[in-house]
């Protein structure tokens, strides 16, 4: 099945290591502390002993500047930048001449020469540019670098690393991670955090796919299980609708690489503010569309994600444009390759994991202080072409921002008698939006294989937390994908709305002949 990215996800299924029974609710005392000593989804409030992790303030770090921002109005400056671009391109060039040597001791030429491009945006996006850039672009000494670990310094922070991060540092000498200041921007709408803290003391996860009495927000934010923690994952709020413009890549050994585009448009049902379906009826409907490359231009996906395990869970649908017509899609599910990737990702590592967790049992390891991509605002600015971003071996790591979060570890293990082409995953979840960060992912001989990363973004307007970009970095092949690049194509739309007959099978070969 093709396209079917980060949304057709959410569940079909999750697995505690048995076929039946189900953990304990939380307790009335521990449902008590949300939204007092922990968020209202169930992050830990205070900050850490050393001051390293704030005090989480959430939606209180944006203004009304920016989170009364529209995709409309966002649109405009990133078209605005480009033709700047166009007009001016010294400029930007010298902005990614220090991007690409970049050193702490550069953050002030790098911090003049953004000022110098905004200078000439229009004067009525002037301010608009300077604002998203101090509340989330990095602006001011206080969002300068704090350091840069690289192979030299490495073990001064491993205890701070992911397995799959200390994999890169091994592998590639040009890998590095600068580090920034943390700042927990994750936030939700009320509606969601008042759905969760009910949702504690109702929600059940029962055998391997069932949710019982779970509405619009997150299922379990006092998790007793790593299956628990997936699924909070999987339905979590990303608004109640999107169209999305996904662009992205396979990148091969010398860095070369060809951008594939579709157009993603999805109806969430389960987290959706204006008409909340419950988790045990369709969680999602989701239609792709693909524009390039040319052999498959046209093909349609159409998929409705509903909360059964296995196959059961998931209905889709193919519009084919060289046969005319419409098939039911194949199995989605599992260690099966998506199509277009070349064997780069799995059905089941579409928006870092989804789908059915029977084939594992999970290990809820705990939380750890980890330092995760975030905030990343730099890599999908309109400053940045693709080309900027990517690099042979893995991404332009100067673009990318990682700040230390505490995460939820989980670990799943294949059952015996099972099979999967992983053997085991290492899952590290952000505290403050459920989101997964990174994901080790090792083969049957229990080597690590591939490492996924997710740049973690917080939008306000929405508001929400998600990856873009996400990458899967093949450590055996030394090849890497991208997916979700969106610097040079229309901001995603947020506010768009769609009824549940938009997303018919039989409304697939009529929308096909519109075009």
């Amino acid at each position: 099945m093709r396209n079917a990215r980060w949304w057709m996800t959410l569940l079909t299924a999750a697995g505690l290591g048995m076929t039946s029974g189900a953990f304990a609710k939380a307790t009335a005392e521990e449902a008590a502390k949300l939204g007092k000593d922990l968020t209202a989804v169930g992050a830990q409030r205070a900050g850490n002993s050393d001051g390293s992790i704030p005090e989480w303030v959430g939606g209180k770090y944006f203004d009304d500047t920016i989170r009364k921002q529209t995709p409309a109005t966002l649109e405009a400056l990133r078209q605005q930048f480009e033709d700047v671009r166009k007009k001016s391109p010294a400029d930007f060039d010298a902005l990614l001449k220090y991007l690409d040597s970049f050193e702490i001791k550069d953050y002030p030429a790098v911090d003049k020469q953004v000022d110098a491009i905004i200078a000439k945006l229009p004067a009525s996006e002037q301010a608009l540019a300077h604002k998203q850039r101090e509340q989330i672009g990095g602006g001011g000494q206080y969002e300068a670098p704090q350091f840069i670990i690289t192979k030299d310094n490495l073990a001064e922070h491993a205890d701070k690393l992911t397995e799959g991060h200390k994999a890169m540092f091994a592998k590639y000498p040009s890998y590095r991670m600068i580090v920034y200041p943390t700042l927990r921007t994750a936030y939700f709408p009320a509606e969601v955090e008042q759905a969760t803290i009910k949702n504690a003391s109702s929600a059940e996860l029962i055998g391997t796919d069932e949710i019982k009495d779970a509405v619009l927000g997150f299922p379990f934010p006092i998790p007793k299980s790593g299956a628990e923690v997936l699924w909070n994952h999987k339905m979590r709020f990303r608004g109640s609708a999107v169209r999305r413009f996904n662009n992205q890549a396979i990148v091969k050994l010398d860095g070369s690489f060809k951008i594939s585009k579709l157009v993603e448009d999805v109806k969430f049902k389960y987290a959706n503010l204006e008409e909340p379906a419950p988790g045990t009826k369709i969680l999602l409907y989701y239609l792709s569309e693909v524009l390039s490359p040319p052999r498959v231009a046209g093909q349609l996906t159409l998929v409705h994600e509903t909360s059964g395990a296995g196959g059961s869970g998931r209905d889709a649908w193919i519009y084919n444009p060289g046969l005319g017509r419409v098939n039911r899609a194949p199995d989605v599910g599992y260690d099966n390759p998506y199509i277009g990737t070349d064997g780069e990702q799995f059905n089941d590592q579409v928006d870092m994991f989804n789908g059915a967790l029977d084939r594992y049992d999970w290990k809820l390891i705990g939380k750890q202080e980890k330092y995760i991509a975030y905030n990343s605002f730099l890599i999908n600015a309109p400053l940045i072409k693709y080309a900027d971003i990517i690099r042979p071996g893995h991404i332009n790591q100067n673009l990318s921002r990682y700040e230390l979060h505490r995460v939820w570890i989980v670990e799943a293990t294949l059952r015996d008698g099972l099979r999967h082409q992983f053997k085991k995953r290492r899952f590290y979840i952000d505290e403050d939006s459920w989101a997964v960060a990174v994901v080790d992912c090792y083969d049957n001989r229990d080597q690590l294989w591939k490492v996924q990363e997710a740049q973690l973004l917080t939008v306000p307007f929405v508001p929400t937390v998600t990856g873009i970009p996400e990458i899967i970095y093949d450590l055996q092949s030394g090849r890497y994908f991208v997916t979700a690049l969106q610097n040079e194509d229309r901001i995603s739309d947020f506010k768009i709305d769609y009824a549940d007959k938009d997303f018919a099978p039989n409304g697939l070969s009529r929308r096909a002949q519109s075009r």
